[in-house]
């Protein structure tokens, strides 16, 4: 048994100084980088758009509405484009990005629906998340199981836009201003 614990503690030990002993990715570009390059790099990423998987279908994953009601896919909105955002009510980025989300959603209507597909896996959660926000424009959904954010490989929050044809056009990671200018030109492209 002494044996084995020592084994452990010597293994945890040597974990540890191999992680101390790497920089992070951070330190080593600002040991390299000139006083321009880093300036440069400070500036917040203007271009978040992910267009590599342009033309790829959704994951046929389930999910229900959070008001009740049966389970669905993505393939059920087919016909029409939709505007998919994966959130949880612990994603700060995600909380943030809400109002701007269901504002954009107000002035999109019918034209172009934006689901908001809570990750959370506690559903009440999110429900009283949505409730006490009083959200009127977003489509409010729940994948307590995780599967699209699974089957996107996604951190939240993502927003995707799928075209009428089901395929998609773009996605952004991270959060944004739905409302501002860059988000109203990508909506755009929904037509």
């Amino acid at each position: 048994m002494a044996s084995r614990v020592a084994i452990v503690c010597l293994l945890g030990t040597a974990l540890a100084i191999a992680a101390c002993d790497k920089p992070s990715p951070a330190n080593e570009q600002a040991e390299v980088a000139s006083s321009d390059e880093v300036a440069a790099t400070a500036a917040p990423k203007v271009d978040k758009i992910d267009r590599s998987r342009k033309g790829e279908r959704a994951p046929d994953v389930l999910f229900t509405p959070a008001a009740g009601g049966a389970a669905t896919t993505l393939a059920a909105f087919k016909g029409k484009p939709v505007l998919v955002n994966l959130w949880a009510t612990w994603c700060a980025p995600c909380v943030k990005e809400m109002p701007t989300l269901d504002a954009a959603a107000a002035t999109l209507g019918e034209k172009l629906p934006v689901l908001a597909i809570s990750q959370d896996m506690e559903p009440a959660k999110a429900n009283a998340f949505l409730a006490q926000r009083k959200f009127a424009h977003l489509r409010a959904f729940l994948d307590p199981k995780l599967g699209l954010s699974t089957g996107y490989g996604a951190n939240l929050p993502t927003t995707i836009l799928y075209g009428a044809d089901g395929k998609e056009i773009w996605r952004v990671t991270g959060d944004m201003d739905w409302t501002g200018a860059e988000a109203k030109k990508l909506l755009a492209e929904a037509a």
